[in-house]
């Protein structure tokens, strides 16, 4: 469990408490606005009204004491960095800033910073790979050459165990799991496991060798 202070609740910065709340961390939330800090009041360890540009409204809360400063803040990108150099220099231990273009974040790297988030791009290049292909369930990209994806099973796999498909060295990919009809996943499933109809899998690699194996369905 973290404690965590999260700065800003407009929609991001909502589905951000939510979920912090949910994985039993403590959650303090901030706004300027009080309509925004009402629905989850009930849930968060505590909740403040304030202008984090304030330094005395960033003293007063000890933000030293969080192991995590989120910076949620999309609509003033002043605020925003003001906040961040603000935190950081107040003793704050770790800082994750909101930014929606690269420029944005290379000013809040320089002001304290200590990782810079794109929620909107994150999302909008999520979704484009996903759609832009039949038969991409997910995708979550690791860096410009890797990715996880899940796929559904060849059919030529069918009744063929791992080990007869020879996967890891024909395809260049590592499976890391199993999801069948049912939603029931199997996590790296071993060399015995037989690929059944109906299933996706959960694959890491190249995107140029999961690619090669997508064109195959």
């Amino acid at each position: 469990m973290k404690s965590i202070l999260i700065i800003g609740m407009g929609r991001f910065g909502n589905h951000l408490c939510r979920k912090m709340v949910e994985l039993k961390n403590q959650v303090m939330i901030i706004d300027t606005d009080e309509e925004k800090l009402k629905a989850m009041m009930p849930v968060v360890t505590s909740a403040k009204i304030g202008d984090c540009t304030n330094v005395e409204v960033l003293k007063s809360i000890g933000v030293g004491n969080f192991d995590i400063c989120f910076v949620c803040i999309g609509t003033n990108f002043q605020s925003s960095l003001e906040i961040t150099s603000l935190l950081k220099e107040n003793g704050a231990r770790y800082v994750v800033s909101k930014a929606t273009r690269d420029i944005q974040a290379k000013f809040l790297l320089r002001n304290g910073a200590d990782e810079v988030i794109y929620p909107d791009r994150d999302m909008a290049e999520k979704t484009a790979m996903r759609y832009n292909a039949d038969h991409i369930f997910d995708y979550i990209e690791l860096d410009e050459e890797f990715s996880v994806y899940e796929i559904p099973v060849l059919q030529k796999w069918v009744g063929k165990s791992i080990r007869d498909v020879n996967f890891r060295v024909k395809y260049n990919v590592s499976i890391l799991g199993t999801r069948d009809e049912n939603d029931k996943m199997q996590l790296m499933p071993g060399p015995d496991y037989v690929f059944k109809e109906e299933e996706h899998l959960m694959v890491i690699g190249r995107n140029e060798d999961v690619n090669r194996i997508l064109k195959h369905i």
